[in-house]
């Protein structure tokens, strides 16, 4: 395809052999974080493009950091699964943005060029003896269950005052990243975290009392997921407080 589109025989075998992607030298990122946390993105297309941008520079024995949108799109278009491979238990997928950016945005752009939605595997290999291979709805739903949902890690985040009060929002902030990019989050995940964090007063009180930017954040978050069709909350009274809650807290 490439010597049919004018390229030397010679530079045609050289491009069609890119396997690495990345940003350009001195870069990094999958160009989502601040178009997801900035609200500036129509659909899940746009987020796509902007992953293919970030990323489309190719990495090889004579190629540091060269342009290659073409090499990076075909082997995206041809691509039916998309894996991440986790070997340590210091963090989880809600733990970071990098997870949905990377994992998650990838698959975006499979879905965008390909017009199929890839499978996605998150991969346990914290034991490489026993590895664990889940697909990546059902490490998210673990993830909450475990984790972001668990009175006992709650109760740990509540000892440590505006950081932990962070951390519920982040948490949030990142399953939203993971909705936005796949169809891998239930509108019942958002449930959720809507009953631990913002439905539960005592919860509730401490991140307004230790961190109400976070309070602010987290309502507006939720009301977006809602007007995004993301979430359909199953409380009725939902919606009415977290718009009450984003008023009051950014006045």
């Amino acid at each position: 395809a490439l010597i049919a589109a004018g390229h030397a025989p010679e530079e045609a075998l050289r491009q069609s052999l890119y396997r690495v992607f990345s940003t350009p030298p001195g870069g990094y990122g999958a160009g989502l974080g601040a178009l997801i946390d900035g609200g500036g993105w129509k659909d899940r297309a746009q987020l796509a493009e902007a992953f293919i941008a970030a990323g489309a520079y190719a990495y090889a024995a004579d190629a540091y950091g060269v342009p290659a949108r073409p090499a990076l799109e075909a082997r995206l278009g041809a691509a039916t699964v998309v894996a991440q491979n986790q070997d340590n238990r210091e963090h989880d997928l809600l733990d970071s943005d990098d997870y949905y950016q990377f994992e998650s945005g990838l698959a975006a752009a499979v879905q965008s060029l390909s017009g199929r939605a890839p499978a996605i595997y998150h991969n346990d290999h914290t034991r490489p003896e026993a590895p664990k291979i889940r697909t990546l709805k059902e490490e998210i739903a673990r993830t909450l269950r475990a984790r972001a949902v668990n009175p006992k890690w709650i109760n740990g985040m509540m000892r440590h005052g505006y950081k932990g009060a962070f951390e519920f929002a982040a948490t949030l902030d990142y399953l939203f990243g993971f909705a936005a990019t796949s169809d891998t989050v239930e509108s019942y995940h958002f449930d959720l975290l809507y009953d631990a964090y913002l439905g539960d007063p005592l919860v509730e009180a401490f991140i307004r009392e230790h961190n109400p930017a976070a309070l602010a954040e987290m309502a507006a978050r939720f009301l977006e997921a809602e007007a995004r069709g993301m979430w359909r909350p199953r409380s009725n009274s939902a919606a009415p407080k977290l718009t009450q809650l984003a008023r009051r807290e950014t006045a």
